[in-house]
């Protein structure tokens, strides 16, 4: 939350880069390193984090939470996909999701996350907010990993205009010892460790004043029984849905049919145009062209040296071009998208011209040559 308002006042000391984006960088850190699937982020306000996690390539669920539906309107459209993302599916399947509601109330909508994030949050709490905020978090939620972040007031005599808190809706600013005692209290109620760390560090010999933005990281110390998220799911959603996106994947029949049937084409391409290259260079010698019978050797360093077994060689019939699909599945790209022969062929069935016995992908000479 609130990106930009602690840069605008730091004058003695100017971080590089800015804090907001030292907070960021952590977190994807840690997703790198753990590779959470489903990810949320509470108080997620303009979604600028939930921006630059969309492209982790491990993450297929992501969630942001905020009190401030007019923040979250006002950028969620950067999290719509892209006209390339239709082209170019991705492997992975990816769901991004808003709610408008309060960090103090639960929904089943949260549950099942394998990492939470509270970047510049609980600093905007106000006192029953923050006390009930661990049994939510912690208790029912009960991710993984939670990271949480928060203003290191020790910090603030270094920063020029700061009199109170750094930003007029924070409703306190802990030192790192009250951070620690909170932060270590909750770890212990509901079984998780805490390790301590931060961003924006103090300028040399006041080392004692540490992090600007402290940060505490917790791991849950034992797994969450199915039992124990079951008895405690509210039966009615607390919170208001006001963006869902479903990002194109290969997951997806329709996305992997497109896509294989692309890759077909494209492949067969490539190998009947090197063929007819190959005929016309036999053409102009009567004995020549009657020997012709291009084999996959007279092109194999085209093809990637690609080795193939003999009965998988194209070859012309007539005015037609046969490109065995089983040259084809042969590529890297066509087998690793279709993972089996069987499959190859039933995602192109009706869609490409094949042979009679439905063994080669088929190509007229005739339009070739016109």
């Amino acid at each position: 939350m609130d990106q930009n308002f602690q840069e605008e006042f730091t004058q003695i000391i100017k971080f590089e880069p800015p804090l907001y984006k030292q907070r960021h960088q952590f977190v994807k850190d840690l997703v790198e390193k753990y590779k959470p699937k489903k990810v949320a982020d509470l108080g997620c306000a303009d979604c600028s984090l939930l921006w630059m996690l969309k492209f982790c390539s491990c993450i297929e669920v992501l969630a942001g939470l905020d009190i401030c539906a007019n923040v979250m309107k006002e950028k969620m459209h950067t999290l719509s996909p892209l006209p390339v993302d239709y082209l170019q599916p991705s492997e992975r399947s990816l769901t991004i999701t808003l709610h408008h509601g309060s960090v103090a109330h639960k929904d089943p909508c949260m549950l099942g996350f394998d990492l939470v994030t509270c970047i510049e949050l609980i600093e905007h709490l106000d006192e029953s907010e923050l006390k009930k905020f661990p049994e939510v978090v912690f208790g029912f939620m009960a991710p993984s990993i939670v990271v949480i972040s928060t203003p290191n007031s020790e910090f603030n005599p270094l920063l020029s205009r700061v009199m109170s808190y750094r930003h007029p809706d924070h409703k306190f600013e802990w030192s790192q010892a009250q951070f620690q005692n909170w932060a270590q209290e909750a770890a212990r109620c509901y079984g998780y460790s805490v390790e301590f760390t931060g961003v924006g560090h103090p300028p040399a010999g006041m080392e004692k004043v540490g992090f600007c933005t402290q940060i505490g990281v917790f791991v849950r110390k034992y797994p969450q029984t199915g039992e124990s998220v079951q008895s405690e799911k509210p039966t009615e959603a607390a919170y208001k849905t006001v963006f869902k996106a479903v990002y194109p994947s290969l997951k997806d029949e329709k996305y992997l049919q497109n896509a294989v049937i692309s890759e077909v084409i494209f492949t067969a391409e490539i190998i009947k145009h090197r063929l007819m290259s190959i005929r016309e260079e036999y053409s102009d010698d009567p004995e020549r062209k009657s020997k012709f019978q291009p084999s996959m050797d007279c092109f194999s360093d085209y093809l990637g040296k690609l080795v193939v077994e003999k009965q998988m060689e194209p070859f012309i019939s007539g005015n037609e071009v046969y490109i065995p699909l089983a040259t084809i599945f042969s590529f890297p790209k066509v087998n690793r998208l279709c993972g089996t022969f069987e499959k190859l062929c039933k995602l192109i069935a009706g869609k490409v011209t094949l042979s009679s016995d439905g063994s080669a992908v088929m190509f007229s000479i005739e339009q070739e040559e016109n």
